[in-house]
């Protein structure tokens, strides 16, 4: 269990150290809480995700895996052709979050931002950052999952190697 929280501090923390370093957050409680709390929230849901369908892949594909190994291909290369696909299907909610906000959904960012006395530009660009930050730190979830996963220390409870 304790695997499934290396890409959610991985993911993270690619976004809010440099983040902190350059100065665009200021290092007070404030400003880093809810900041910290909107890129931990998104790198849950994506390592969740991909950890979920590409397990079940792995089960569902067992002998592709397995026909993999026998060609002699690595056991990490064999599951990796397997779960690339499920790496792909965890990032469909964060990109279709993207799309739509400001068409579809009132951006939180946005709002809250405007609501503090902010100018409407200065609203906009912290939304833009907001999403931007968030694809990048689900993007290093997924690979850092998948590469768990692949490598045989992330799996399911009371599920031996599917290698």
């Amino acid at each position: 269990g304790w695997w499934a929280g290396v890409p959610i501090v991985a993911g993270s923390m690619v976004v809010v150290l440099p983040l902190l370093a350059s100065g665009l957050v200021p290092p007070r409680g404030i400003a880093i809480i809810p900041v910290a709390g909107i890129l931990i929230g998104g790198a849950m849901t994506a390592t969740s995700l991909a950890g979920r369908r590409a397990l079940d892949e792995l089960t569902g594909r067992r002998g592709e895996v397995e026909a993999a190994l026998a060609l002699g291909l690595l056991p990490r290369d064999a599951v990796l052709l397997v779960c690339r696909s499920a790496a792909a299907q965890a990032l469909i909610p964060a990109l279709d979050q993207t799309r739509t906000v400001g068409l579809v959904t009132l951006p939180g960012a946005f709002v809250g931002v405007l609501l503090g006395g902010a100018s409407p530009v200065a609203a906009g660009v912290t939304q833009l950052f907001v999403l931007v930050g968030l694809l990048a730190v689900e993007a290093v979830a997924v690979v850092v999952t998948v590469e768990l996963v692949a490598r045989g220390w992330l799996r399911a409870p009371g599920v031996g190697d599917v290698r």
